[in-house]
């Protein structure tokens, strides 16, 4: 004789949470697109800053000069660039996901979201900002070779 462990029925738990894909259309079937695209996209693009910022190189070798070194070369201005592109937002998708769950009333739900986008948006322009105007010191004695 078989017996159940859970008084949930199957059904209930296969269909609860984000790994189902909203079926309305809209902004929910694009963030749990977005989620899952950026996320894929995320784990490449950590990794490798990962192994060639702090494997490769020594951390206490990442100096202005490293980094005016490193920015000469326009692709890495644009790998820096796609990395802080898709990961402020997948960040700020996963935080509205969890107001959603854990904030009941509308009014401070929303004005929770609204402060979180408003702070990636500010990052995102701080950070967007500095990638492509950054131009080395002359001062600072770095030799630079493009």
């Amino acid at each position: 004789m078989a017996t159940r462990t859970s008084s949930v029925p199957r059904k209930l738990i296969a269909s609860y949470g984000a790994s189902t894909k909203p079926t309305s259309g809209g902004f929910e079937t694009f963030s749990w697109y977005f989620f899952r695209v950026s996320g894929v996209a995320l784990i490449f693009l950590v990794i490798i800053h990962l192994l060639l910022m702090h494997v490769a190189n020594d951390v206490s070798q990442t100096t202005y000069c490293f980094v005016a070194q490193r920015y000469a070369n326009p692709l890495w201005r644009a790998y820096d660039l796609l990395l802080l592109t898709l990961a402020l937002p997948h960040g700020l998708n996963g935080l509205r996901l969890v107001s959603d769950d854990y904030i009941r009333s509308r009014g401070l739900r929303l004005t929770v979201v609204s402060v979180l986008f408003l702070t990636v948006t500010f990052f995102w322009l701080m950070g967007s900002m500095t990638i492509i105007t950054f131009q080395p010191a002359a001062s600072a004695g770095c030799h630079i070779h493009p």
